[in-house]
């Protein structure tokens, strides 16, 4: 297998699609996100083969065939790829897969932009080396951006490789397994080079339909309560973060001096600590966000709140009106990522709107029903 993957990973070099990997990114990092990779898919051993194994740890069995039953349901029940991606495990010895390093100007909160191949241009950089990210993130401070190092416990290769179940993941509660599952496979089924937004909005709407439908099938009410409850707190977050950010938006397009900003942005975050305090206190189950908030506040940070829920509405509208076939959905989903990015918004837009109508994409029609 290791051979096999080698083999392939040299072909895709070969003609410059790795979607890592750009011909400005300098050689160090072209390394270190082969490597990383590799390593991955070394560990990596069946699904299958594990279960059979009497010496493996009864835990993990116990997770391996869940997850054998998440992927068989992601398959047949969302049209989702039917490939070998989360048939395989890898024992990483890490808590995180890569690290992303976020970056924004001191006085804005646009975040940096990282042009590659494959997934065209990204907000991130992500190294498999978690000292590797930290010297990278002090050389972005060092010209003066705000930084953000966050850890990332699985992440898709689009196809390309059988991702496998990771150990750093494999912790997870059964709705939070089914949830990586179906967001990493649905990015397998649409992904618009460059378009975050796009891209993560389409696949957690998704994973969304997915979870209601696996909890659905298996009668597990508690659950479907419990996940219904975390988005909720997700939501409340969301807008929480998303108020102070239109401040600091607001604040550095002011006339003010750049030390007059300064003082502005601190008292913002300042303001934002004491609203999440007041929040706990009223509502303890927030207190699941004390980890985010032990960090530093800058604007790196809070730029990258919300890149996954901003165009979910459309996203789930869209499903309904195509009645809940997931496979017309996806069918309809593909035929809008072929338009420039300001017609994708529009029609999107659209179905949030309840639009009654036709609309034409690439010869396709589909209706907006109210």
């Amino acid at each position: 297998m290791i051979l096999r993957t080698l083999h392939k990973l040299k072909r895709v070099i070969a003609v410059g699609q790795i979607f890592w990997v750009a011909g400005c990114v300098n050689l160090p990092y072209y390394v270190q996100a082969v490597d990383g990779h590799l390593d991955m898919m070394r560990r990596s051993q069946p699904i299958s083969t594990i279960i059979a194994n009497p010496e493996a740890d009864h835990q993990l069995k116990r997770i391996l065939a869940r997850v054998v039953m998440l992927r068989g349901f992601a398959s047949r029940e969302l049209m989702l790829p039917n490939n070998q991606s989360y048939t395989h495990y890898a024992d990483l010895n890490r808590p995180y897969v890569v690290w992303n390093v976020f970056a924004s100007p001191e006085l804005s909160l646009e975040l940096k932009k990282w042009c590659f191949i494959k997934a065209g241009c990204v907000s991130y950089r992500g190294f498999f080396s978690q000292a590797r990210a930290e010297r990278y993130a002090a050389e972005l401070r060092e010209e003066g951006y705000d930084v953000y190092v966050g850890g990332v416990r699985a992440y898709s290769t689009l196809g390309w490789f059988n991702d496998p179940v990771l150990n750093t993941f494999i912790g997870y509660s059964e709705m939070e397994l089914a949830r990586m599952i179906f967001h990493e496979l649905a990015h397998q089924v649409v992904y618009v080079p460059g378009d975050s937004v796009f891209n993560e909005s389409f696949a957690t709407a998704v994973e969304h339909e997915g979870i209601g439908r696996w909890f659905e099938s298996n009668g597990a009410a508690a659950e479907r309560v419990a996940f219904h409850a975390r988005h909720e707190r997700e939501t409340v977050f969301t807008r929480l973060i998303l108020n102070h950010r239109k401040r600091l938006h607001e604040l550095f397009s002011s006339e003010l001096s750049d030390a007059e900003k300064r003082a502005a942005k601190a008292h913002i975050f300042a303001e934002l600590r004491e609203e999440f305090s007041q929040l706990k206190t009223a509502r303890t189950e927030f207190s699941s966000y004390d980890r985010w908030f032990a960090q530093e506040l800058n604007n790196a940070r809070l730029a990258t709140v919300s890149i996954y829920t901003q165009l979910l509405p459309a996203f789930q509208a869209l499903l309904a009106q195509q009645n809940g076939d997931m496979g017309q959905f996806f069918k309809v989903v593909k035929e809008i990522s072929k338009l420039p990015q300001d017609e994708r918004i529009s029609v999107l837009q659209a179905t949030v709107e309840g639009g009654a109508g036709a609309v034409i994409v690439s010869n396709v029609s589909f209706e907006l029903r109210d």
